[in-house]
């Protein structure tokens, strides 16, 4: 695979970045391609391995990693896409937002610098896309079967499309105006340009998807309908309750959960209505609570609309600092200090920090006090508990508090509680196989697993998808 020893040859080249001072007037995508004659390189580094470690433990989608990073590297580029779709119904949307744990298990990661495998999939199915190589591929036949998916994020997609090219007849329910779930409303324009998602739905049209927007599933219609109309119903609406901040103050205006912040900027930027009060950092003084993507993603989205100040706050210790190119803990993910570019636009990051109260004036938010905590072993080697560090109260002022603090679960609403679908003790819809409790109801991504990412959500929709295949076939 690739070129003998291409790996001593080559040095890994890392993603490129817009300038700051420029990305920061605009929402388009922050990153730079890479030129063919990298990208050819960059295929060459990927060694012979006796196990590729790429493909069998870090990708959750099974990709041919070595065959397409070979084929980059001998020019065969239409090759490379065969063999990437074969495993992955969107490598634009994980070759854009996947945090990559191929390239923390890549065998160089050993003790070199991984494979650009995030970069080199994106390439791929941009040329792809560019050539015309993206085509619809309707069923062969069409089976006199139908199947309901509720909820149009990544896993929906995939199911659907998968599903679709079975030749059953498929129809996507989505609430909001638009299909597309998290991908939409929930990742900035800057890391996922929603025409991204738009060519790739008119794909999903053409092959016979039929997408129905706008309609909440159990109050719109309910669930006893559609297992009237349909002979399948899978439910891949994510893990849509995020973690709360049960404090003194919560309820002041400025404090909101970071969908509503990101959601609306994205409808703000596609020109889409929406109902609510605007949320606007323009000028603001802005907290982030939460250390993760979502909360990076308010950063990015904060400086963009000119806050004048952000911070971001995470409960949890600082992760381990790690400057060296290969991983210490491979083949495992580490976890260690990351630095988004979105960071790098500007933000006071802190760790070890409890939110105590939020305070405001005349029902509006003012001031945050916090202190700091520390870590400490449980009992008999259990779970750490946190423990206050005396004396380290401090307060700061602040206009707007968004919660990124994670997902809990997927929403109780009627569609799950109607049907008595049986939950987890975390909340999620129980399955075997991808089979609910109740049959003919199945379900797949975060509304099954909890949040987790894109590209486990496009695994679980096409493994989804095949269950209910097979499920159908004995019906």
């Amino acid at each position: 695979m690739g070129k003998t020893n291409g790996f001593l040859e080559f040095q890994r080249a890392d993603i490129k970045y817009r300038e700051i001072d420029k990305r920061l007037n605009d929402y388009d995508e922050v990153t730079i391609d890479k030129s063919i004659e990298e990208l050819v390189e960059q295929g060459g580094r990927c060694m012979e391995c006796g196990t590729p470690f790429c493909h069998n433990l870090g990708c959750p989608v099974g990709n041919l990693i070595p065959e397409w990073n070979d084929s980059i590297w001998r020019g065969q580029w239409k090759e490379a896409f065969e063999r990437l779709e074969i495993t992955n119904n969107f490598p634009e949307f994980t070759g854009r937002i996947c945090p990559a744990p191929c390239e923390t298990s890549c065998t160089l990661s050993i003790n070199d610098s991984p494979v650009t495998i995030k970069q080199n999939e994106r390439a791929i199915i941009e040329k792809a896309f560019n050539e015309g190589w993206v085509i619809p591929r309707p069923p062969r036949e069409e089976l006199n079967k139908s199947v309901a998916v509720i909820g149009s994020g990544p896993a929906g997609m995939a199911a659907s499309q998968q599903l679709r090219r079975q030749g059953y007849k498929v129809t996507l329910f989505e609430k909001d105006r638009k299909i597309g779930g998290l991908l939409r409303y929930g990742i900035p324009d800057f890391k996922l340009e929603k025409s991204v998602i738009d060519r790739r739905l008119e794909q999903l049209q053409t092959e016979g998807v039929l997408f129905e927007t706008g309609v909440t599933v159990g109050e719109d219609i309910s669930i006893r309908y559609l297992r009237d109309k349909f002979d399948a119903v899978l439910f891949t609406m994510g893990a849509g309750v995020p973690r709360d901040l049960p404090v003194p103050g919560r309820d002041l205006n400025g404090v909101y959960f970071a969908l509503e912040f990101l959601g609306q900027s994205n409808r703000r930027i596609s020109k889409e209505m929406y109902e609510e009060a605007e949320i606007n950092a323009k000028g603001k003084r802005v907290l982030v609570i939460g250390g993760g993507d979502t909360g990076s993603d308010c950063v990015g989205t904060a400086r963009r609309q000119g806050a004048s100040k952000v911070y971001q706050y995470e409960i949890m210790p600082k992760p381990m600092e790690w400057d060296k190119p290969w991983n210490p803990v491979w083949p495992e993910w580490p976890q260690i200090l990351r630095t988004t570019s979105s960071h790098k636009e500007g933000c006071e990051r802190d760790w070890n920090i409890e939110t105590v109260s939020l305070e405001g004036k005349n029902g509006r938010l003012n001031r945050g006090n916090f202190r700091r905590i520390q870590w400490v072993p449980g009992e008999k080697g259990g779970r750490p508990v946190m423990k206050v560090v005396k004396g380290s109260e401090f307060s700061q002022d602040v206009d707007i508090v968004l919660l990124a603090m994670g997902f809990v679960h997927v929403e109780h609403g009627r569609a799950v509680t109607d049907p008595d679908l049986e939950l987890d003790g975390r909340g999620n819809i129980m399955a075997d196989n991808y089979h609910t409790s109740v049959e003919g109801l199945f379900t797949a991504g975060d509304a099954n697993t909890g949040a987790s990412l894109v590209v486990r959500a496009i695994n679980h929709g096409r493994q989804a998808a095949e269950s209910v295949h097979h499920w159908l076939k004995r019906q």
